[in-house]
């Protein structure tokens, strides 16, 4: 029975098809992110074709806002051989409610320099114990 040798590319390949820089792939692989094959004689990283969908799966899900913690935790779950499915769905929820949260208190801000703007005085005289009256 023939053996069918994988093809393996070196870290500078990757970079070229995945346009990830050669710094970020050492930091994934630092990480766990993503595995070597092996190395050269010279010692270079090997990788086999697997890394680019995972680093196009990492590239997408940092898209959405989810931390490579969070990522490497779901990648966790893809290594034992069960889909992460359910662990990306229940980040992006959290990740709606941060989103919803941050809408809100930039909601609230927004209507806080408003009010500032709209009640605005050039008032030349300064105080000594202030930068600006108006925000103090």
């Amino acid at each position: 029975m023939l053996t069918q040798d994988k093809k393996l590319f070196l870290i500078g390949q990757v970079t070229n098809l995945s346009g990830i820089p050669i710094r970020t792939i050492r930091y994934y692989e630092s990480l766990g992110l993503i595995e070597s094959s092996g190395r050269t004689e010279g010692g270079f990283r090997q990788f086999s074709v697997d890394v680019l969908t995972r680093l196009a799966f990492i590239k997408r899900a940092q898209s959405l806002g989810l931390s490579l913690e969070e990522i490497r935790d779901i990648l966790q779950v893809y290594d034992k051989g069960k889909p992460p499915c359910g662990e990306i769905k229940e980040k992006l929820e959290e990740k709606l409610l941060q989103i919803d949260s941050q809408i809100t208190q930039l909601l609230t801000l927004r209507t806080e320099i408003r009010k500032l703007l709209e009640g605005w005085n050039n008032e030349t005289g300064q105080q000594e114990d202030t930068i600006c009256p108006i925000i103090q």
